[in-house]
Formats: structure tokens, C-alpha cells, sequence
């Protein structure tokens, strides 16, 4: 029997990505994005190139509800998820006192608490099956204050810790609860973020389907941690090095060029 991922945010970006290779590989797919056209468009080419199974819902997961209601539409259909990739986010770039307060709350609307409510609602049947697995894409943020990127950097942090917490929990089963943490990657992030002034744009970016294929594979071999790219993987040492206030110096340094 196929077993079914429900993904969110995957109209483009790595969760696009994430979604070609859990289709490539056969597995019945549960689509979740706003924008009703391009996931049709994925999903006619999953059914038509693999021919697995699509379900599409076009849907904003932050809206109130939405979550609950994509849940009880999955049960009506008598679709199992064992597999939940909340992916869906977004980030915003500029000075706390400036920037706009409706996006955060927003932000905070996707990137933590629809992405909690989705994990608090689908997690416990796998744990009563004992199987199935969550990836919760965080960021290399999560591990360092954000100057510049204060709500988005503390909201990645929360899924980061979230993430490795509910690991403990359900360790001793069959299901696995993971934090996708990549770097700068080339997707549509740093558009939407208002990105263009920041630094962070000058160093590596990777292509996210090289982030896809290493949170992918290691998300089936049911590890609690993946972070893309060796550079990352060192950089995310510096917090157990340095003191907070340098930590939150040399982000700031990174995204504006202002001195330490």
C-alpha cells in the first residue's frame, strides 16, 4: 500500500522540490498552497509523468480554521497522512520599529502557529499507529537572533526548538519528527522577505533542489537534525562559541554591513 505526505507551501521553492521526489518515488500526495493553479499544474504532472494519487487544496493555512479543516476533509476522504511536511513560510527584512506589523503577525500566523496546529492535529494517529514521520522546515536561522529579521529569526527558532522537543517525545516509536534547516537558498524567499538590502544576498546560496535531495534522504532515514551544506553546518557551532551580544553583532554585521 502507498503511503501519502501531505505538503504545505509547495508551489514553489524546496517545497516544490520535496514534492517531486516523494511523487517521483510513488507516494500518494496531498497538496496544500494558495495559489489553486500551480498546484493543479504539479498535480496533473505527478498523476500523468508517476501516476500516484494528488490531492490538491488550495488553501491559506494561516486563516483561522484552515488547518482543522483540511484535517477533517483528509478523514471524510478516508486519506491517511503518514507523512506531514509543514513547509509553508515566510520571512520579512528590515528594522522592528519599520517594518510592517499585519506581515508579522502573519508570519507568526504561518510559520508557527499553523505549522504547530497541522503537527498537533496529524501527529497523534501516527503515533497510535506507530509510524509516519514530520519535517518541519526551520532555518539556519532558528540557531541565532536576527537582527534586522528579529520575528522571522525567533520564529525559526521556535520551530527549531518545537521540533527537537516533540523528537524526545515520541522517541521509543516508529515515528520520526524532523527540522529541515537550510541556508540562503535560491527560491522566491528572498523577494518576498524585502530582501534586496541585505548582505546575506553576497554569500553562498544554494539551489534548492540540493537542499531538497539532503533534507529528503535524510528525513527518510528519520533524522532529527539536517542541515544543508557544510559551511552551514560549521556556521551553526558559533552560538556554543561566542557570546550572545558578539552573536547578535556579527548577524547584523552580515545583513548590513554595520560595525561591530
Amino acid at each position: 500500500m502507498r503511503k501519502t505526505v501531505l505538503i504545505t507551501g509547495v508551489s514553489g521553492g524546496i517545497g516544490k522540490e520535496l514534492a517531486d521526489r516523494f511523487a517521483r518515488d510513488g507516494y500518494e500526495m496531498v497538496l496544500v498552497a494558495r495559489s489553486e493553479a500551480k498546484i493543479l499544474e504539479l498535480a496533473t504532472h505527478y498523476q500523468m509523468t508517476y501516476g500516484v494519487g494528488v490531492t490538491v487544496i488550495a488553501k491559506d493555512i494561516a486563516a483561522p480554521g484552515v488547518p482543522q479543516e483540511i484535517f477533517e476533509e483528509l478523514r471524510q476522504k478516508k486519506i491517511q497522512v503518514d507523512y506531514l511536511i509543514n513547509n509553508a513560510g515566510f520571512g520579512l527584512f528590515g528594522p522592528f520599529v519599520e517594518t510592517d506589523l499585519e506581515q508579522e503577525t502573519n508570519m507568526i500566523d504561518v510559520n508557527i502557529k499553523a505549522l504547530t496546529i497541522m503537527t498537533k492535529l496529524f501527529l497523534p494517529d501516527m503515533v497510535q499507529r506507530n509510524q509516519g514521520g514530520v519535517m518541519n522546515v526551520s532555518s539556519m536561522v532558528g540557531f541565532f537572533p536576527g537582527p534586522l529579521m528579529s520575528v522571522y529569526h525567533a520564529t525559526k527558532a521556535y520551530v527549531l526548538s518545537f521540533t527537537e522537543a516533540l523528537e524526545n517525545e515520541v522517541s521509543g516509536t516508529n515515528v520520526t519528527v524532523t527540522a529541515l534547516c537550510p541556508g540562503l537558498t535560491a527560491t522566491g524567499f528572498a523577494d518576498r522577505a524585502s530582501m534586496e538590502k541585505s548582505n546575506m544576498l553576497q554569500g553562498k546560496v544554494m539551489e534548492a533542489g540540493e537542499v531538497a535531495d539532503i533534507g529528503y534522504r535524510g528525513f527518510l532515514k528519520g533524522e532529527t537534525l539536517i542541515i544543508p551544506g557544510t559551511q552551514n553546518r560549521i556556521f551553526s557551532f558559533v552560538p556554543r562559541l561566542l557570546p550572545r551580544k558578539q552573536i547578535t553583532r556579527i548577524i547584523r554585521k552580515m545583513q548590513d554591513g554595520a560595525k561591530t
